[in-house]
């Protein structure tokens, strides 16, 4: 085991779903071809009905003059009269026409753009989930590493016995883990009274002798069942490690590092959550046009990530769930919101976490 603790850990996935433009370029070009038939439509209207009222123009100018030449213009009215009649029914269906050609002109566009907006919400969406889906894949990577490292055996030998030798020899075993898994801040190993014993930066950070057993991830652990279950705490801010943004993996250490051994310590690894979590919202790829937001939140809707880095652990967002798991609508102020819920990986099964993308209306 402690040769496989010398392996780099490897770096957090950032991958995500390029945007595809082929869609939304098709409807640009339907939507700008569909207005330029509409405007031409009017235009050859407006034209027909200008040529209908200079024949209806000359009609009457016609009638007028057969009028003056008494019963030798009596034929020529009667031609005058039908040229008059034929233009009016050239106006009536040149005016039908243009309104029959601008509503459904109209109803296509709209058409277009409602199938435009479904497009945009439902890629909106599948970005959601692979921000989610990747910060997902990533903490059950540290549910793995933390029940391992409870099974160390200079951690199991502290735990047991915490003497300034074991303990000397854990904190070094937990720096060497910590050189290799640098998405870590620090590895707390602590007793049942929740006194921490030996940590992996103790020239960092001055944490034994401090006790954390008032924590809801300690409490938790002290409770688990074997060495197989874990804690996955809330993101929140650490005090006792310079007030950084963690997110808290714990396991219980066990006699002889056995899963079905008695409990004799906690080990706590604090993940750095602020640096990592920006890297994923901050890949997804969203085109600047949509004035994005990409953010990944807690079961209560609490900000715990976001692309523009502003809220994090103190804004709540107002987020339409419907009964839903994932989806897209537009709120009140018209801007696009898409939602998907933590699907969860492999053993871990998340935390009702949610990746959300909110875009400007």
């Amino acid at each position: 085991m402690s040769a496989a603790l010398g392996l780099k850990a490897r770096p957090i996935a950032t991958g995500s779903t390029e945007p595809t433009d082929d869609d939304s370029d098709i409807s640009a070009l339907i939507n700008r071809l569909t207005a330029e038939v509409n405007q031409i439509a009017v235009d050859k209207t407006k034209s027909i009905q200008q040529i209908t009222n200079q024949m209806k123009m000359l009609a009457l100018n016609a009638l007028i003059e057969s009028s003056r030449a008494g019963a030798q213009g009596a034929g020529f009215a009667v031609v005058a009269q039908e040229v008059r009649g034929v233009g009016q029914q050239v106006e009536t269906i040149a005016r039908e026409l243009e309104t029959q050609l601008t509503k459904r002109t109209g109803d296509l566009v709209a058409s277009i753009e409602r199938m435009s907006q479904r497009s945009r919400g439902e890629r909106m969406v599948d970005l959601s989930l692979n921000a989610v889906e990747l910060i997902d894949r990533n903490l059950y990577e540290r549910t793995c590493d933390v029940r391992w490292w409870a099974t160390d055996s200079a951690v199991v030998d502290c735990a047991a016995s915490p003497s300034a030798a074991a303990v000397s020899h854990a904190s070094q075993r937990l720096g060497v883990i910590l050189g290799a898994y640098t998405v870590y801040l620090d590895l707390w190993l602590c007793d049942l009274e929740g006194n921490v014993i030996a940590n992996g930066r103790a020239d960092r950070f001055r944490v034994v002798g401090q006790n954390v057993a008032g924590t809801k991830w300690f409490r938790e652990a002290r409770s688990l069942r074997s060495g197989d279950d874990y804690v996955a705490g809330d993101v929140e801010n650490q005090p006792l490690l310079g007030n950084a943004q963690v997110a808290t993996y714990c396991a219980s250490v066990r006699a002889d590092g056995q899963a079905n051994g008695a409990p004799i310590g906690v080990l706590a690894i604090h993940f750095d959550w602020e640096a990592q979590a920006r890297a994923i919202v901050q890949g997804v790829r969203i085109g600047d046009s949509d004035k994005a937001r990409v953010l990944l939140v807690d079961s209560n809707l609490r900000v715990i990530a976001s692309s523009d880095g502003q809220g994090i652990l103190s804004e709540r967002i107002s987020l339409s769930l419907n009964g839903q798991r994932s989806g897209f609508y537009h709120d009140r102020s018209g801007a696009l919101v898409a939602f998907h819920a933590t699907p969860g990986y492999e053993t871990y099964r998340g935390l009702g976490w949610y990746g959300v993308i909110v875009c400007g209306p």
